[in-house]
């Protein structure tokens, strides 16, 4: 029986991720990974057989990059043959007499077909060499795997069919509406490869378990189909991509994958033995799905997402262009407690909901709306330009997040500068998740600076001076703070942090969402006599299954065991009300301790903030 034939009677268990592995057992990130077969095959060696002894069925070669052109940028493009080979018999020997399959692992280029055309590269000869030697090298298929331009994916489809009859394999990066990055279809995308006689489609990286499982949930999977969903978000730490998914959440996902037509299920990035250990185990009980799925649309309590009832657009209040304004901090000093609520702008151009929602809130007491920058580097409307319609056109106090991630040293000052010139003082540089977890993982993230030099060079504006010390005319009007996450596993090194953060010009601190009272006395007493004022971050959780996503895929947040046992299976109103009572018990807690609060509004569900915001503002 072959790959093919087991794969119409049972649901088999893939491999994760090789390049997270390698990250976190020493390997620097700027080594080639695939030379590694050559010169450490020892190590790939180890990772390979934790795999199988874990249960995979199907494990991939350390070749994804290991083509003339991306080879090139480490100087051994004349090496594709030896590495490809290497990478195929390393496997091949792990796999002997186990019952695993080896899938050659092919990625894409790197470049795009008009470099290819300016460079003078012939695709199709480079997938050549590529899949030649690991088919030499004892690979018994070929996984063609995190495309995101079909195209190039058809190309390399064709070179294989050229070159032997074994298993194809071909797995498309789509969003989580199921596009590629060029607008098609992901079911069209399938059909295409089908026609192409792909033998297995399917889809790898960019979502997390949830993401994925909806997806499926969401089109009509057909055939045979893969899934290899990224562990979750990562965190991004001192340069490394760090994960910390729990395996028993990712087992869930891969039944709920199963039930809706995956055959091939494993792991991508951030994902390891433990992970695939956990899905070899629970889809034993799986079978095939006999039956296709119909195309249904996610309700919106299935997604986590308040549902809105149709509303017309609010006639906008009067434009005011006060002079500068207090500032949060005038606020405190006046005795205030002040509220400060985030709502993310939106990802679509229709901004009636976020306008209507923004008013309510600051009608409710908020003191000012916090706009995140792309959070999740996913993409939304200029948090800029929302913040300078909500100050012009409704008078409301926007506090804009500033990533790092997205510009360099050059945009960010000229994005810092363009605030002060609309009149908006409040600020919070990020670091900025990283480009390639998000709905653009082509993208590149620049990093030309961290957070904290962030913080330095507003300091910098706001004395006259540009980071290259030239003269602006005037100083800036910045009203700069920091992050906390008092949810990290090493509070001290984040303390740490904290303070050389607030050594370089932080004035406030805003922390990530704590679901847990205990911890808001752990972080009162650890920020006590810092100086500067904090606000804790509350989220009123909507129902059972975001507390588990929150929990399991979004980085720098916890949410302790006992609050997702007591969210468990909780939906709907139900959900809300469970939420919210939970989020009134920390707000309680943290007006005890500290002079404000940072409530964060969930999925654009506004309604719910506001109750929580009336709530604060009537004294807990």
């Amino acid at each position: 029986m072959d790959l093919l034939d087991e794969l119409h009677h049972r649901i088999l268990p893939g491999d994760g991720a090789m390049g997270t592995l390698l990250l976190e057992r020493g390997v620097p990130l700027e080594r080639c990974f695939e030379e590694l077969c050559v010169s450490d095959s020892d190590r790939v060696r180890q990772i390979h057989e934790e795999y199988i002894a874990a249960g995979a069925r199907v494990i991939e070669t350390n070749s994804f990059g290991a083509n003339a052109v991306r080879l090139s940028g480490y100087g051994l493009e004349a090496r594709v043959s030896e590495i490809n080979w290497s990478a195929a018999q390393l496997a091949r020997d792990c796999a002997r007499e186990k019952g695993v399959y080896v899938a050659g692992s092919v990625g894409p280029l790197g470049i795009t077909a008009a470099q290819a055309r300016d460079r003078g590269i012939d695709r199709a000869a480079v997938f050549n060499e590529q899949m030649g030697a690991l088919l030499d090298g004892g690979a018994q298929i070929i996984l063609l795997e995190t495309f995101l331009d079909l195209d190039e994916l058809l190309i390399a489809l064709e070179v294989k069919h050229s070159l032997h009859h074994c298993p194809v394999i071909c797995s498309l990066s789509s969003n989580a509406e199921g596009r590629l990055p060029g607008g098609m279809p992901l079911l069209d995308a399938f059909e295409r490869l089908r026609a192409a006689h792909a033998d297995v489609v399917g889809v790898n990286c960019v979502n997390g378990p949830q993401a994925m499982v909806q997806l499926f949930e969401r089109l009509p999977m057909e055939g045979l189909v893969s899934a290899y969903p990224n562990a979750g978000y990562p965190q991004y730490h001192e340069g490394r991509f760090l994960y910390f998914s729990n395996p028993d959440y990712f087992a869930k996902a891969a039944v709920a994958l199963a039930r809706n037509g995956a055959g091939l299920i494993g792991g991508c990035c951030g994902t390891g033995p433990r992970h695939i250990a956990a899905v070899a185990e629970a889809l034993k009980t799986c079978e095939p799905r006999s039956t296709i799925v119909q195309v249904t649309g996610l309700k919106p309590s299935e997604s986590g997402v308040e549902s809105a009832s149709p509303t017309s657009p609010t006639s906008p209040t009067s434009p005011t262009s006060p002079a500068p304004e207090p500032s949060l901090l005038d606020l405190l000093e006046a005795g205030r407690t002040v509220i400060v609520t985030e709502l993310d702008p939106p990802k679509t151009l229709d901004l009636t909901k976020f306008y209507e929602g923004a008013q309510a809130l600051t009608q409710a007491g908020s003191d000012a709306i916090t706009l995140a920058d792309n959070s999740l580097a996913i993409l939304r409307v200029s948090n800029l330009a929302v913040g300078a319609v909500l100050r012009e056109r409704y008078g409301i106090r926007p506090l804009l997040h500033v990533s790092c991630r997205d510009r360099n040293v050059i945009g960010l000052q000229s994005e810092l500068m363009g605030m002060h010139a609309l009149g908006i003082s409040h600020v919070l540089p990020l670091t900025g998740d990283p480009a390639k977890v998000g709905d653009h993982p082509g993208a590149k993230s620049v990093y030309d600076v961290t957070s904290v030099e962030l913080l330095s060079i507003i300091g910098q504006l706001n004395a006259g001076l540009n980071a290259s010390g030239k003269s602006i005319q005037r100083g800036a009007q910045l009203v700069a703070g920091c992050t906390f996450n008092p949810n990290a596993r090493n509070l001290d090194a984040q303390v740490q942090r904290l303070e050389r953060k607030i050594a370089a010009g932080a004035r406030y601190v805003m922390t990530q969402p704590v679901f847990d009272v205990r911890l808001v006395e752990e972080t009162a007493r650890r920020t006590r006599g810092l100086g500067v004022p904090v606000f804790v971050g509350v989220w009123p959780l909507l129902n059972g299954r975001q507390s588990e996503f929150l929990h399991n895929e979004v980085p720098g947040i916890v949410i302790p065991e006992p609050v997702r046992e007591f969210m468990r299976g909780s939906e709907g109103v139900e959900g809300r009300e469970k939420g919210l009572q939970i989020a009134k018990d920390v707000c309680r807690s943290v007006l005890e301790h500290f002079p404000g609060v940072y409530l964060i509004t969930p999925f654009l569900a506004y309604s719910t903030t506001v109750e929580l915001t009336h709530f604060v503002r009537a004294g807990a």
